[in-house]
């Protein structure tokens, strides 16, 4: 009699089939982070093969916000640095291995004074929201309001999707936005994690789609904006001053469209390949972008 031997499939998709995990990037995290164990050993590599009927466990941490998508935690990074209430908030305590950054004058005007860049009570725009986990940290930030866009579609996670304050554009090429596509309201508040496109192209549709004191919150990509004939190898940025570069260059398609810079800071957590991102903090009618403050993003953040 032949004996049947218990399946075998990738760690990373038995935990999305357990419900352990909301996706396989999110198991990928879990494992990563050394949480998961396999018959009580720690395991290491998403692929690993297991047996659909392993014991399987994911550790508990009370201490991790465990956000829909590891994205979440370059935009907490930001608010903890740009964000006062946010660190003394819902943010305290989690993102440790970031400073508080250094921000331009002006910055308490419109947010609330001392309390840097605000969240609370803001309808705010999420342009290349993909799963969510923008969304995600404005909405435990006590964003009002939440406008998901993406190109893509059926992309952000159903708790966010089923959420009251999630408004959902999906097929919606940020570059194309207009006020009247959004309901005609402009937003308090624009955050941005876009990829294969340089921002100095999307940057006039979020303008348009702001109110005139709205904060924009946007992750520059230095691989999406130094050129291709620039990028070492595995498509990295790997020359500091080259990533300096792609934030003055935004800024400077920003100062075009009115907007000034009141802060910068490095993203906590590099992109997928390894690039160094940054994060700008701009608004209409605040101070040019100090090129010192984009050094000391560069210097202080990851190499």
């Amino acid at each position: 009699m032949a004996v049947t031997r218990p399946r075998r499939v990738r760690l990373d998709a038995e935990l999305v089939r357990r419900k352990l995990a909301r996706s396989r990037e999110h198991a990928s995290q879990l494992i990563a982070a050394g949480r998961v164990t396999v018959g009580g050993a720690v395991a290491t590599k998403p692929a690993t093969q297991v047996e659909t009927s392993a014991a399987v466990v994911v550790i508990e941490d009370d201490s991790d916000p465990d956000y829909v998508s590891r994205g979440g935690h370059k935009l907490a990074g930001a608010l903890y640095a740009f964000s006062e209430e946010y660190r003394e908030g819902a943010g305290a305590g989690q993102e440790s291995g970031v400073r508080p950054a250094a921000v331009g004058a002006g910055a308490g005007a419109g947010a609330g004074a001392g309390a840097g860049l605000k969240v609370a009570g803001r309808r705010a725009l999420d342009a290349g929201a993909s799963t969510g986990g923008f969304t995600d940290v404005l909405l435990r930030a006590g964003a009002a309001q939440v406008l998901a866009v993406d190109v893509g579609y059926g992309q952000l996670a159903w708790s966010l999707q089923s959420d009251e304050r999630v408004s959902v554009y999906d097929r919606t090429n940020v570059r194309e936005l207009t006020l009247e596509g959004i309901g005609g309201e402009p937003v308090d508040l624009v955050v941005g994690d876009l990829s294969f496109i340089p921002l100095g192209l999307v940057l006039p549709a979020l303008v348009r789609c702001a109110a005139p004191d709205a904060d924009l919150v946007l992750m520059v990509k230095p691989q999406f904006e130094v050129g291709k004939e620039r990028l070492g190898s595995g498509g990295v940025v790997r020359s500091a001053d080259l990533r300096a570069e792609a934030v003055r260059t935004v800024a400077g398609r920003a100062a075009e469209l009115g907007l000034g810079v009141l802060g910068v800071t490095a993203s906590p957590l590099p992109g997928p390949s390894g690039n160094v991102e940054y994060f700008l903090w701009m608004r209409a009618g605040a101070p040019a972008l100090d090129p010192a403050d984009v050094d000391r993003a560069v210097a202080e953040g990851p190499s």
